[in-house]
């Protein structure tokens, strides 16, 4: 939500025109270029003001916005993150902090390590809270997908935001169900972070995302592209080729849905192909506490969705995958 009317912002920007700024951190693109917009629409000189500062940029957008509004940015971290804009700032390359005033454009997180270490560093920091996160006014969309991650029932999740982590996992603890999305991610659902600031929170809660090389939206796509087809192999069965994806199966090149149970069923006999699987074995796939006959009706089904020879019987022992 951003924040053109927030008397905090109007009192930040104020604060900085009260003396000559130092070095100017601009964390996001959105985030600066609504924040002058804000100031010319009160007809504060926002951007004249900093034209003197030095300008760290935290990435290429915050870039970009600088460049836009014809100010220059100094540097920029490799990294895209606020901790490396803080290490190159501490290190003295931009000179030293003591004394030196030095204002930080905010992007819904108070970046608490930034500005301790600033601080702590003899600077004078002025933060300005350009917007902030808050939930959606409908959260049953956001719920429903942390059910489907604690069910198994997606086999990716994307995160472009590290606030969008933090939520997903604040609608988990609130339904009961943090333990179970926690373990999906780390075991059955492949989570992917645009970049190593959105898989912080990720990270501390234990789990390992998936990130692309550059933080960007097309790289993220391109990684789930990539990495999604290793997830489950492709099983030679008999004449037929056969891989799990999700609530499906491509089957010889074509895609086939499947219902819940005959999925789980198909999967678990993929997990170990050419090992015969007890109705018992089976049983534990499916849920709902279900008896031995659930798994013949699953069978059943997945052969006739299938309409090939690709499951088969084994009297009086269970099922496997045909060779």
């Amino acid at each position: 939500m951003p924040l053109p009317d927030d008397a905090e912002l109007v009192a930040a920007t104020r604060s900085v025109l009260a003396a000559p700024v130092d070095l100017v951190v601009v964390t996001t693109g959105v985030g600066f270029r609504g924040w002058l917009e804000a100031a010319e629409a009160w007809d504060l000189p926002l951007r004249e003001h900093l034209e003197g500062a030095r300008v760290i940029a935290r990435g290429p957008k915050a870039r970009g916005a600088i460049r836009g509004a014809g100010l220059v940015d100094a540097w920029s971290p490799p990294s895209e993150s606020s901790a490396e804009v803080l290490q190159y700032l501490l290190s003295g390359a931009a000179g030293p902090l003591a004394g030196r005033r030095v204002t930080v454009q905010l992007h819904g997180d108070p970046l608490p390590d930034l500005v301790s270490g600033l601080v702590s560093a003899g600077a004078e920091v002025v933060r300005v809270p350009v917007y902030r996160w808050v939930p959606p006014e409908d959260t049953g969309p956001l719920r429903r997908l942390v059910d489907a991650v604690a069910a198994g029932g997606v086999d990716a999740v994307t995160f472009t935001s590290a606030p969008a982590a933090g939520s997903l996992l604040q609608v988990a603890t609130k339904a009961g169900v943090r333990d179970d999305v926690l373990r999906a991610l780390r075991c059955s659902v492949v989570p992917f972070a645009v970049g190593p600031v959105t898989a912080g929170l990720l990270t501390a809660a234990g789990v390992t995302a998936v990130q692309p090389a550059r933080a960007r939206l097309g790289a993220l796509a391109r990684e789930v592209v990539a990495r999604l087809p290793e997830r489950d192999p492709v099983v030679d069965c008999g004449r037929h080729r056969v891989q799990v994806r999700g609530h499906a199966v491509v089957l010889d090149g074509n895609l086939v849905e499947l219902p819940p149970g005959s999925i789980a069923v198909l999967r678990a006999l993929a997990r170990r192909p050419g090992t015969v699987l007890s109705r018992a074995d089976l049983l534990t796939e499916l849920s709902g506490g279900q008896d031995g006959h659930a798994v013949e009706v699953a069978v059943a089904r997945l052969r006739a969705a299938l309409g090939a020879p690709v499951v088969s019987t084994v009297v009086k022992r269970g099922y496997r995958l045909a060779t």
